[in-house]
């Protein structure tokens, strides 16, 4: 059978040849085979419809059914060059450029009379790769640079056979019944608005009391663990970034204040949204001397921050230009380390069992690449010996974990733990990094044991990650129905008519002075029509009260999977609901 990569990759061709014909003014970008499927990147004039994409699929048929050859050649730079200038193709050409400039043979693919710059791979003919389907189509900026043109990219999947598409299809329907984008709308846990603009969404009243239950439950687990909390600015100086290596490193990312012009003039003021805490936290610790009696030092942070993610990046709660996460550094000696950095793992273990997280996770040791040493500090001696320490640690931990080169902060490398949503996208949602460069950069020293003034290292980290993100991922998780403990309504008392609304409002009242958060629904409906809206509320409880309830002080039970579990006192049911909030139990 075709590899799988192989089969994608010539579908993302098919698909451009299929563009080119139909739409010959195109100008074609880039089309690889991607995890999910494929896509292919064009410049058009207008914006492609789903009736374009029908007519795209049609003609791809065609190219399927026209069973091309895929024949590869390659050619010297030079005559390279020649060939991707005749086609009209800047984008290309660009590609071809840099290729060509590193002295490097092209390699080409042909079917039929279409050709495109390409290493491959792909399958023979494209009669073998007939088994596919076009997803959608959206902006995209060329090479992911908000500052160059948005192009249009098309998505597509492709598989060996029929059966596996259509499994695939049907597996996606399911994952936009559980898209928090959609389902996070709908029961009005957040909203966008064009206005405010892309990547900053609005938390309505019931996301934000998911993310309040969060918070505290981080903060009050973080104080237990000898946290210090700070609040520090959101923003900050030019200068302060450039000490940490932000406003060389990472400038792109953040949101500068003022006229670009005079970013780099040192007699203009410039001002930035922090795109991260540790700078700030950092002038927390140099407030006065330490000691290595003082160490470990551990700063946590509920910390808004802001990043200049591009616009073809977001996606609802899960990439956002604002959000705000549980971030904390620490200070600590060279023997502390190992023990610091466990305790951090644990944390964050402790913290994603508790919501519910913990088996749908991976870890990845992200390093730096020792081929693009630009984007980073420090040299590569010094990378080595931490990345070799950060691996010892890892591994008397005992954590499943994978290698990533490249993917590692610019000042140190870090545990990644990973998440996908529900169409398969992985997204990172906690970091925990060793940074063994900043707090030189900074002046942060303690004094040792023997008297002398040393560096402490620092680790970056978070627990639960970014909140949004967070709640966007426990939302798809369990469909919207959060567990009890996390609900932002827990309890809805229904009154069966009119003349039990004040037994109705005793009860609320009992509720609500032990902590619940309840309402009662006095409207002139039916309980029947209470009780649907209840369920698509996917509200934990309802307490249903009608003559019998209020005649015995009893409350009518109905859980939102168990249906009726019957009438029981409002004691009994007030000690079994504060056991399952007190327990933070799932389900």
């Amino acid at each position: 059978m075709a590899d799988l990569q192989a089969i994608r990759h010539t579908a993302s061709h098919i698909l451009a040849q299929a563009v080119k014909r139909l739409f010959p003014a195109a100008k074609l970008a880039i089309g690889p085979a991607i995890e999910s499927g494929f896509y292919y990147d064009f410049d058009v004039e207008t914006p492609f419809t789903g009736e374009d994409l029908e007519k795209i699929t049609t003609e791809m048929k065609k190219i399927v059914k026209e069973n091309l050859p895929l024949e590869q050649f390659d050619l010297e730079a030079a005559a390279a060059l020649e060939l991707v200038a005749s086609w009209d193709e800047p984008y290309k050409l660009e590609l071809a450029h840099e290729h060509a400039d590193k002295g490097e043979v092209l390699s080409f693919y042909k079917q039929g009379d279409f050709t495109d710059l390409c290493a491959g791979p792909h399958v023979p003919r494209t009669g073998n790769a007939k088994h596919f389907k076009l997803l959608s189509a959206t902006g995209a900026y060329w090479r992911g640079d908000s500052s160059k043109k948005m192009l249009q990219r098309i998505y597509g999947t492709a598989f060996p056979t029929k059966d596996e598409l259509e499994s695939y299809l049907t597996a996606q329907e399911e994952a936009r019944k559980r898209d928090h984008n959609k389902i996070g709308r709908e029961l009005e846990y957040f909203t966008t608005v064009d206005m405010i603009g892309q990547g900053l969404p609005i938390l309505l009243p019931k996301g934000t009391v998911v993310t309040r239950v969060l918070r505290r439950f981080v903060e009050d687990e973080e104080e237990k663990r000898g946290y210090l909390q700070t609040m520090t600015p959101l923003m900050a100086k030019r200068e302060l970034y450039k000490v940490s290596g932000h406003w060389d490193h990472y400038r792109d990312g953040m949101f500068v204040l003022g006229d670009p012009d005079k970013f780099e003039d040192p007699q203009e003021e410039i001002f930035a949204l922090r795109p991260m805490t540790c700078p700030f936290q950092f002038m927390a610790y140099l407030n006065k001397q330490r000691s290595y009696r003082d160490l470990p030092l551990r700063y946590n942070e509920t910390s808004t921050l802001f990043r200049n993610e591009s616009s073809g990046e977001m996606h609802g709660l899960i990439r956002v230009r604002q959000f705000t996460i549980s971030e904390g550094h620490l200070a600590c000696t060279p023997d502390q380390l190992e023990a610091e950095f466990n305790d951090c793992v644990s944390l964050a273990k402790y913290m994603l069992e508790t919501v519910g997280l913990d088996e749908d996770v991976s870890y990845r040791f992200s390093k730096w690449d020792p081929n693009n040493t630009e984007k980073y500090i420090g040299d590569a001696a010094q990378w080595e010996a931490v990345q070799n320490t950060m691996r010892t640690i890892l591994d008397d931990i005992g954590i499943d974990y994978t290698e990533e080169d490249g993917e590692a902060a610019f000042y140190g490398p870090k545990l990644d733990i990973q998440i996908r949503n529900v169409f398969g996208k992985e997204d990172t949602l906690i970091t925990i990094q060793i940074d063994f460069l900043l707090a030189e950069r900074f002046g942060m020293t303690y004094v040792d044991s023997d008297g002398s003034k040393k560096y402490p290292y620092v680790i970056h980290r978070t627990s639960i990650g970014c909140y949004e993100r967070t709640l966007a991922l426990l939302i798809e998780k369990y469909a919207g129905a959060l567990p009890t403990w996390l609900a932002p309504e827990q309890v809805r008392v229904l009154p069966i008519s009119d003349r039990h609304q004040t037994r109705a409002g005793e009860i609320l009242s009992v509720l609500r002075e032990n902590g619940i958060r309840a309402t009662a629904d006095n409207r002139a409906e039916k309980i029947g029509y209470k009780i649907r809206e209840a369920q698509n509320e996917k509200l934990p409880y309802m307490l249903l009260v009608g003559d019998k309830e209020v005649e015995d002080g009893s409350v009518s039970v109905r859980h939102r999977t168990a249906g009726d579990t019957g009438a029981q006192s409002l004691d009994d049911f007030l000690a079994k609901v504060k056991t399952e909030i007190a327990t933070r139990a799932k389900y």
